[in-house]
């Protein structure tokens, strides 16, 4: 990959020095990091200030010419507010909705804007309210690839908030620092320290496959995504070599009992009802009666499967379809079915896993239907 187009993120309140003192820091990096775009998350306030102090009093300006970083321009386009229930602009996070309204912001446009593969994103968490920081990493987290950066800027306590400290200056001056007990004394910015923090961050994006609109909605999919990883097999099936493999451990079937455990992993991956869901969750809608799933005229649906078991032998695809020309009866499914569970409780041992890999059964009004539970996104068969 070519030279990244450098996304600057920030998250201000009421005090935009934030920003000056992060494009500071990599503008002064080794190698030096300049920001090609730059996006603001605030409130109607903090973009008062913004305007106010880094515009209107020409800081960024200053620190572009001393700093020789190359053209840049505070576009207030740029500078996204939330908007409350009514549609007016927020002047401050101060409610539940208004938090839900920044999340939602955030997370859209760090997602937009790691769309293109060509960019890379450095967060800034340092500004605005603790839920601003929050919103802002978590978001990196669902959408960041691997070169995205998240950070975080430490400024020496006395020169930190101070109405005239943006970054450090190539030629130092003295300027007037309130402590926190209230006194005022002058003190040097040589004496002040700007440290940048790398912070490291779990990276989601690309391994999990989120469609939620809103923050909320994205946080409980990822976490289905992550809990459906972690606890459901992935079970691979092999049908030439006759080998199924389920988290890794290969299990051997006879050519018959592995054409019937397959039938029913197909009723989830072929012959899902619901084709436009990414994941099963609880739904079992894919399970059916053994006298409608093995009827003659779906055993041949599956008699290909048969053949690739057999060694590609159509002679055995042919006595199987003649052997069960009526279908095969629902007693000797349930034989099959039995033989297939214990294999496989014997070789899973683990008892979650095998109630997910397990041919299982439920009772709907007066019938008993069958099916597997696992998730159709775990299993693979060729």
């Amino acid at each position: 990959m070519g030279k990244f187009k450098e996304i600057f993120i920030f998250v201000v309140g009421t005090s935009p020095q934030v920003i000056t003192e992060t494009i500071y820091s990599l503008a002064t990096a080794k190698p030096p990091i300049y920001p090609d775009e730059i996006y603001i998350v605030t409130t109607a306030l903090g973009k008062q200030s913004i305007i106010e102090n880094l515009v209107k009093r020409s800081i960024l300006d200053n620190l572009i010419n001393e700093f020789n970083i190359p053209s840049l321009k505070l576009e207030e386009d740029k500078i996204f507010i939330p908007r409350n229930k009514d549609g007016s602009l927020i002047e401050d996070i101060c409610s539940y909705e208004d938090n839900e309204a920044l999340g939602d912001l955030i997370t859209s446009l760090v997602r937009e804007k790691t769309r293109d593969e060509n960019t890379r994103l450095h967060c800034s968490i340092a500004g605005g309210r603790k839920t601003m920081s929050f919103y802002l990493g978590s978001a990196l987290q669902l959408f960041g690839r691997p070169w995205d950066k998240l950070y975080h800027v430490i400024v020496t306590p006395e020169f930190e908030s101070n109405p005239d400290f943006f970054y450090k200056p190539r030629q130092d001056r003295d300027i007037l620092i309130k402590t926190r007990e209230g006194k005022q004394m002058i003190l040097n910015t040589s004496q002040a320290k700007i440290i940048l923090a790398d912070l490291p961050f779990i990276r989601l994006g690309r391994k999990i496959n989120l469609k939620g609109k809103s923050f909320r909605e994205l946080v409980e999919e990822g976490q289905r995504e992550i809990d459906l990883s972690t606890l459901h097999p992935e079970i691979s099936v092999s049908l030439i070599d006759r080998k199924v493999e389920i988290n890794g451990r290969a299990i051997n079937f006879s050519p018959m009992l592995l054409f019937i455990y397959v039938i029913f992993l197909k009723q989830k991956t072929e012959y899902c009802p619901h084709p436009e869901r990414a994941n099963c969750l609880d739904c079992q809608d894919c399970f059916r009666e053994l006298g409608e799933l093995f009827r003659a005229e779906d055993l041949k649906k599956y008699a290909d499967d048969y053949s690739k078991i057999s060694g590609q032998k159509s002679w055995k695809q042919e006595a199987l379809l003649k052997k069960w020309k009526n279908g095969i009866p629902v007693e000797v499914c349930r034989q099959y079915i039995s033989k297939i569970n214990k294999i496989l409780r014997e070789e899973l041992q683990e008892k979650t896993l095998f109630s997910l890999a397990a041919i299982s059964c439920i009772k709907i009004y007066a019938s008993s239907r069958y099916g597997v539970r696992l998730e159709k996104s775990k299993i693979a068969i060729n």
